[in-house]
């Protein structure tokens, strides 16, 4: 993944400018919980994405790492709302921001990135800019109010859930891929190669993210089970509950249903399920995605870019943590 890695290097310093300097132009009382999530780390995988879609394409446009820049703030701003809702304590090992700031300050903080990432792309005065990243934050909102709706059930189907994480967590690569080709002023088969990518690479990633929720700890480095805890029906869990027998699956739903596994249970259901292999058969879920993200990507231009497209597949399927 020698490209992949050169790039996430050298572009690291362009991307974190970028985000200082949208967060000089938030108000003063969102500042502080805005610059505690974006400062506490992260590969940046989506800006990068949206540079080297638009350098695939030729384009070198200081304006990309603006639009990396949006689509990263957005995505702090979903963070934020994601710890209040699910009462999170830390993101990436540090306190969480309502836990710091306050829940009604950290709520209006992430109102405020939301709505200074759309203000930094509609100032670029490309109505199609503005169009795919209004979309993109509409269908992860969407996304959200699913999971919530889903919390604690187990009458959804695969397909529902690839449906949920599909506005969740890909809409957003989606809109990151796909701002660096309009911006590029690639053509529309060029446009909906970068949008096709991004949202398979992204339903892949949040599949692999449900898998490593049941491997070791020792192994990821953080705690397991957290999908359990909360109540979230992930394909490997679905996996594991379709072999189960009639006894124990009512056991188990039960038990699901209503919050009341101790941790002895969770522990339990969480090993078994590593052990007897569903996060591994629910990574093929994930492959399938992948295959169809690397389709995307034939005929486009060669080169170092188009190379580092290539091995986010690679880094998406190896992903440990």
């Amino acid at each position: 993944m020698q490209h992949l890695r050169r790039f996430m290097i050298e572009e690291q310093p362009g991307i974190a400018a970028a985000l200082e300097a949208a967060l000089a132009k938030l108000p003063p009382n969102s500042a502080g919980p805005a610059g505690h999530v974006l400062r506490a780390g992260g590969k940046r995988l989506r800006p990068l994405l949206t540079l080297l879609w638009g350098r695939v394409h030729g384009c070198a446009h200081d304006d990309l790492h603006t639009l990396g820049a949006a689509v990263e703030m957005l995505h702090a701003a979903t963070l934020v709302h994601d710890d209040i809702l699910d009462r999170a304590e830390l993101r990436r090992g540090k306190p969480a921001a309502h836990t710091v700031f306050g829940l009604t300050e950290a709520v209006l903080a992430g109102d405020a990135m939301l709505a200074g990432a759309l203000l930094m792309v509609s100032r670029l005065g490309d109505a199609r800019l503005t169009a795919c990243i209004s979309e993109a934050v509409m269908h992860t909102a969407e996304g959200e109010a699913a999971e919530l709706a889903s919390l604690r059930r187990l009458d959804g189907s695969q397909d529902d859930y690839i449906a949920m994480i599909t506005g969740k967590t890909a809409w957003m690569l989606r809109a990151a891929c796909e701002l660096g080709a309009l911006r590029a002023g690639a053509d529309p088969a060029g446009v909906e190669a970068a949008a096709r990518f991004g949202l398979e690479l992204g339903i892949a990633f949040q599949l692999v993210d449900d898998c490593l929720d049941f491997s070791p700890p020792e192994e990821t480095g953080k705690p397991r089970g957290g999908d359990l805890r909360e109540g979230k029906a992930t394909p490997p869990l679905l996996l594991y509950l379709a072999d189960l027998a009639p006894e124990r699956e009512q056991a188990f739903a039960e038990g699901f249903t209503q919050g009341s596994l101790d941790e002895a249970a969770l522990e339990a259901i969480c090993a078994e399920i590593h052990a007897d292999g569903y996060a591994r058969k629910a990574r093929a879920l994930a492959e399938e995605r992948l295959a169809a993200a690397a389709g995307a990507l034939r005929g486009l231009p060669d080169g170092p870019e188009l190379a580092a497209l290539g091995e986010m597949c690679d880094y998406i399927r190896e992903r440990s943590a």
